[in-house]
Parts: C-alpha cells; structure tokens; sequence
C-alpha cells in the first residue's frame, strides 16, 4: 500500500485543516488506518484511528472534540478533520495502514505515508 498525505499548511490558532491520505495498490478497505504526528524533538505519537469500515474511531485525549477521522473506501482515501487547532498541534502528520486490529500503536501499521507540516500559530 503506497499512502500519500496532504492538506497541511499553516493556520492562526482556532482555525481548521483537513488532511486527506490517499492510498493505492492493496484493497484499502482491508486496512485500518490511522494519524500520528511528530514534533520537533519529540516522539511520534497518536493521534487517531478508524477501522476498515469507519465503524469505530479513536482519538487520542489530546484532540477528542477536535478531530475527526473518516474514511470513503470508495475513494481509498482517510481524512482527518482538525477543528480548533492549537500551536501545541503544531506537527508532521503521517497516515498509516494496519492490517491487523492493533491501530491504537505505532507498531501495529504496516504502512506509512511521507507525513505533511502542519503549523498553527498564536
């Protein structure tokens, strides 16, 4: 599965984005899929997943009431929409594809996408 990420940019503090992760090559109704991000200096960390069928979500704490994350298999694409953002948001993106169910961990994917900047100011 090839994955790539777009949508990110730069926005004030309580702005929005939505990122997109297109994917090719595997059936991607066969993948969970999940968004992590990385700062500078600090860890990737997760932020949210939708199963094969977008029948269950999970979001981190951080971004719970926030974020949203869906997919259209129809069009192999997940999306992540960040409403409220904030400089802590501040990060590189990445979507990832897990086949197996461990989508809540970075070591449950088997795919990953190049990631995109995403910068809130104050």
């Amino acid at each position: 599965v090839q994955l790539q990420a777009s949508g990110g940019g730069l926005v004030q503090a309580g702005g929005s984005l939505r990122l997109s992760c297109a994917a090719s090559g595997r059936p991607f109704r066969n993948y969970g899929m999940g968004w992590f991000r990385q700062a500078p200096g600090k860890e990737r960390e997760f932020v949210a997943a939708i199963n094969w069928n977008g029948g269950s979500t999970y979001y981190a704490d951080s971004v719970k009431g926030r974020f949203t994350i869906s997919r259209d298999n129809a069009k192999n694409t997940v999306y992540l929409q960040m409403n409220s953002l904030k400089p802590e948001d501040t990060a590189v993106y990445y979507c990832a594809a897990a086949l197996g169910g461990r989508v809540l961990i970075t070591s449950g994917y088997d795919y990953w996408g190049q990631g995109t900047q995403v910068t809130v100011s104050s």
